[in-house]
């Protein structure tokens, strides 16, 4: 199962770096949701994927059984979803002003709103 996770999860990574490459605005945010969810996949397959013990100390254990799952893991998932969905609604709030601002989503036609800047170079 943990193969299947991590694959995932590779998909993931992999569909998020293609999105921010790309020259449109909305296109990035979604690579940036995706990115966010493919850490999240890994996080969550370090912590080992099982059923079989709960991460629950009963009685007067000190330590987690070794079958037990890591529940750091899982509480750093947890914070990371609040995280990157506020640092999500955020960009979304950044990206629709800039398009009403500037009528357009793409990349290089918002280069216009920089005023007497020299172009990039081209090549090498």
């Amino acid at each position: 199962m943990e193969g299947l996770i991590a694959l995932l999860a590779t998909l993931y990574l992999a569909a998020a770096i293609y999105l921010l490459l790309s020259r449109h605005v909305v296109r990035m945010l979604l690579g940036i949701a995706l990115l966010g969810n493919g850490v999240n996949l890994i996080l969550f397959v370090s912590g080992r994927l099982t059923r079989s013990v709960p991460p629950v100390m009963v009685g007067a254990e000190e330590v987690l059984r070794a079958d037990a799952a890591n529940p750091l893991p899982q509480a750093l998932i947890l914070t990371a979803i609040v995280i990157s969905f506020s640092f999500f609604a955020f960009l979304l709030v950044l990206a629709y002003r800039a398009y009403q601002d500037l009528g357009t989503d793409d990349t290089a036609e918002m280069r216009l709103a920089e005023p007497d800047l020299p172009e990039p170079p081209r090549g090498y």
